[in-house]
């Protein structure tokens, strides 16, 4: 009998990578999208995969299936597509919880959160392990996403002790690889399609604000593990790749293997923007014997790859 799966969120990027692993390893598969930053492309490739099931559906909305597991992934990440629409993020990740939370609930299964990193906000720790409680202005511009998923990781932790619900928290570090949205104004992807087109790339502040990148491949190999984990471990747990690297060392290595003409274009810093980002994996380690395998320059050849087959394609 195979496990049926419910993924929200599965036709974005880390969505559509985590439903076709899951396939992979012979499960059935719900994918569940409204697609407001999802995308078809995305899943195409699934749709005549006789164990995948695709449903157009808002989350922020009660859902009403019959699955083994539910990841819930489901939420605009980029500071681009979050901002667009910020009441509708934090609707996303609170009420979207508290409906797969019920869901869950309901069926007495296990649910796992696709928590992030910015719960952290601007940290005065470093590296960040899971025991930091963070630094968050609740009243900025990124709030919306930061402080619902702070809201999100709530709501998963108060129903885990009031109706002892099985509950997966992952906190995930920036990832990037294929099928990311070309313009979702995350810095892989910016850089990438700027180099390509030889267009400036654009440096905010001097270029020495840090961000440690996971490819998609071993992050999604993540979560399978955290869910498959020992079921009195809870998490949080951080999942992310602990080699840090400032954002001017990053745009020039992406110009160097595109064979670029970019020029790099310095702008002032956004409103929040943290200067340090680099989780502590620790506990990844010890829980799930999970780290990652990709190195940085392996993965930006096959998202710049990606990237270059979209233009060349015209689909961009």
């Amino acid at each position: 009998m195979r496990k049926r799966i419910i993924v929200t969120g599965g036709a974005g990027f880390l969505g559509s990578h985590l439903c076709e692993k899951l396939l992979k390893e012979g499960k059935e598969v719900i994918c569940v999208d409204n697609f407001f930053t999802g995308s078809k492309h995305n899943i195409k490739h699934l749709m005549d995969n006789p164990y995948f099931e695709m449903l157009r559906h808002d989350i922020t909305f009660p859902l009403y299936l019959e699955a083994d597991e539910i990841y819930n992934l489901a939420c605009p990440a980029s500071p681009v597509h979050y901002q667009f629409d910020p009441v509708q993020t934090t609707k996303t990740s609170v009420m979207g919880s508290i409906n797969m939370l019920g869901l869950a609930k309901r069926l007495k299964i296990k649910v796992l959160l696709a928590s992030t990193s910015e719960v952290y906000g601007d940290p005065e720790v470093h590296p960040q392990p899971e025991s930091y409680k963070g630094s968050v202005n609740p009243i900025g511009p990124r709030a919306c996403y930061d402080e619902g998923k702070r809201c999100a990781e709530t709501l998963f932790f108060d129903y885990n002790r009031q109706h002892k619900l099985k509950i997966k928290v992952v906190r995930i570090f920036n990832t990037y690889g294929p099928y990311m949205h070309p313009n979702d104004g995350r810095v892989v992807s910016n850089f990438i399609m700027q180099a390509l087109q030889n267009k400036d790339i654009t440096i905010y502040g001097e270029g020495t604000q840090t961000r440690s990148f996971c490819y998609v491949d071993d992050l999604v190999d993540g979560l399978v593990k955290m869910m498959d984990s020992r079921h009195d471990f809870t998490g949080p747990v951080n999942l992310g790749n602990p080699d840090e690297f400032t954002m001017l060392g990053l745009a020039k290595k992406i110009i160097e293997l595109t064979g670029s003409k970019a020029k790099l274009a310095f702008k002032p810093l956004p409103s929040d923007d943290p200067m340090q980002r680099k989780p502590d994996i620790a506990l990844a380690r010890k829980e799930l014997a999970w780290e990652p395998k990709v190195k940085l320059e392996e993965g930006l050849r096959k998202t710049i790859a990606y990237f270059d087959g979209l233009l060349k394609n015209g689909s961009i």
